[in-house]
């Protein structure tokens, strides 16, 4: 199943799950506290917007977050080799 598309509409929900970086990358913005327990309810722009970000503002997110995403999709994926007889 492919990732959603990041725009200002996606559910917080749906960011932080589809791409962990964005956990990170929202704290710094001062957007949300996701590990504090704050609600992850709304979309991006509605979570931008309660902080008094502009749409200007906003749009650089969306950008940013999905030059992060490139870069996340272009790493290699780590050899992770599972030792199958330590299971038995």
């Amino acid at each position: 199943m492919a990732k959603p598309e990041i725009t200002k509409d996606i559910l917080i929900e749906e960011l932080v799950n589809n791409y962990p970086f964005s956990v990170r990358y929202l704290m710094e913005k001062g957007i949300r506290c996701i590990m504090c327990g704050e609600p992850v309810w709304g979309t991006l722009e509605e979570a931008a917007q309660e902080k008094n970000f502009s749409d200007a503002n906003i749009e650089g997110f969306v950008q940013e977050m999905r030059q992060l995403a490139k870069k996340a999709a272009d790493k290699p994926a780590p050899d992770k080799k599972i030792d199958v007889k330590k299971m038995e």
